[in-house]
């Protein structure tokens, strides 16, 4: 409709070409005065796409845009509009430079560039530009603008290396570090642009005009990967730590999440999601996060690993379920399908070719255990899933808190059995008051339930006694 595809017509259900990038060459070939120099193909390195706009960064480090692009208006000098580019164009303003990181929200972009012709270490200079409705820009003030700006807090001479950015629909959020020399590893979170759900993660639900930190996450880490959801936000660091922060605790436009009441409502500061598992608290050897609308997905364990949260519908968190998930779950990665299958090559020194198969039959055995193998697993998967969700809710309801792996008895994790009678004594000696409260208050309401049930059967049971003696007296 406005040319996010990158080519005129209609809306497209599958996949389709972007021909313009094979007419054209780089912006540096477009202005090349020899016509006899053949010009130079183009490789899209890095592509992003916002609501209604689609970047995409080559090889050359030049910078392309199509879709809702900002165009001056027919109103005269100043004016602002979208107008809908129905094919890629090279953003001049960065020739000369090379573009290494773009992200863009609805209707605004943020760009990392080099300082100088090419990238250099920690030489990157943030530019944004677009609508400016909540100070998504950065740039200490509500007007929108038509052309790149640089963001003042991360220009060329500022202390900060600004080395990853991400946007969401009317929010910024940026990774920096000290530039060198300095004596550790350490990087901030920056956020500034609209906060009314909390996603600036500045402990308030206001707004930021200019770049802001993220106080509330611990100085001592790296952050290696941010992304934003429309109303959310997540970090996650070199050490496996993740958190979100911003609607709906943190998990985005997720308005059915269910809570206990004093757990309910947006996060307004980070949340450290844990991994709950065998492998410990943290995510190991994390990669990358991602943030839709209503969910998160973190690429953990070098990229051998999936796991995501939030909300399910049309199987997004890709656990096998629908559900809404509020806490981390691992998604079915691989595939064990038939697609998915590698074939095995073998060379015999002239051509490669796929290997002999070998006997059918156990090649069919084979097939049949590695299927029935998948449904017990699944099927397994599955009961795992309900257990833990039951466990969770029974724990939320006595302790008012979700299950968590540092409330497994340790005796539990070490053997596999529990004494249940002396872990919950020790769980009594161990508890504060406030917590001896709500178990006091947990027991009487469970008693006062049980009592009740009991009394209601007892008065249908007297009833159905009274009704029989007038039957039979009759």
């Amino acid at each position: 409709m406005d040319g996010q595809l990158g080519l005129s017509g209609d809306n497209s259900a599958v996949p389709c070409l972007v021909e313009q990038f094979n007419e054209l060459g780089s912006p540096d070939s477009l202005t090349d005065e020899s016509e006899t120099k053949p010009k130079a193909p183009i490789k899209i390195c890095s592509v992003k796409a916002g609501g209604m706009m689609s970047l995409a960064i080559d090889n050359l480090g030049a910078l392309w845009m199509w879709g809702n692009c900002p165009q001056q208006s027919s109103g005269g000098e100043g004016g602002f509009s979208f107008e809908g580019s129905f094919t890629p164009i090279p953003i001049w303003d960065f020739y000369g430079h090379t573009v290494v990181k773009v992200a863009c929200g609805s209707e605004h972009v943020v760009a990392l560039v080099s300082a100088g012709e090419t990238h250099k270490g920690d030489d990157l200079v943030c530019y944004s530009w677009g609508n400016n409705s909540h100070g998504q820009l950065g740039l200490g003030d509500k007007e929108s603008r038509l052309r790149p700006e640089i963001v003042q807090k991360f220009n060329q001479d500022s202390p900060w290396a600004v080395y990853e950015v991400a946007c969401g629909a009317l929010h910024t959020a940026l990774l920096a570090h000290k530039k060198r020399p300095y004596d550790t590893l350490e990087s901030v979170c920056w956020t500034f642009g609209l906060g009314d759900n909390g996603q600036l993660g500045h402990g308030t639900t206001r707004s930021a005009l200019v770049p802001e930190p993220v106080k509330e996450l611990p100085e001592s880490v790296y952050l290696v990967s941010v992304d934003c959801g429309l109303f959310h936000t997540s970090v996650v660091s070199s050490a496996g730590d993740v958190w979100s922060w911003g609607m709906e605790k943190g998990l985005g436009l997720c308005p059915d999440a269910s809570f206990t009441n004093n757990e309910a409502g947006d996060a307004i500061s980070p949340l450290l999601y844990s991994c709950n598992g065998l492998i410990g608290s943290k995510f190991q050897d994390p990669v990358q996060v991602g943030c839709g609308a209503a969910h998160t997905v973190l690429v953990a364990h070098d990229g051998y690993k999936l796991w995501s949260w939030g909300r399910g519908r049309s199987g997004v968190l890709g656990n096998g379920k629908t559900n809404d998930c509020f806490i981390p779950s691992v998604v079915l990665w691989p595939p064990l399908t038939e697609d998915f299958k590698p074939e095995e090559l073998t060379t015999d020194g002239k051509d490669d070719k796929v290997a002999e198969k070998g006997d059918p039959a156990k090649a069919a055995e084979t097939d049949k255990r590695l299927s029935l193998a998948m449904e017990e697993m699944t099927l397994l998967q599955s009961k795992l899933s309900i257990m833990e969700r039951y466990a969770s809710i029974l724990h939320g309801s006595i302790f008012g808190k979700p299950l968590d792996e540092h409330d497994i008895p340790v005796s539990l994790k070490n053997s596999g059995t529990a004494d249940i009678a002396k872990e919950w004594e020790d769980m009594l000696e161990s508890a504060d008051r406030s917590k001896l409260v709500r178990l006091e208050m947990f027991y009487r309401n469970m008693l006062a339930g049980v009592k009740d049930k009991q009394m209601k059967k007892r008065i249908q049971e007297i009833v159905k006694e009274c009704l029989q003696s007038s039957t039979t007296g009759k």
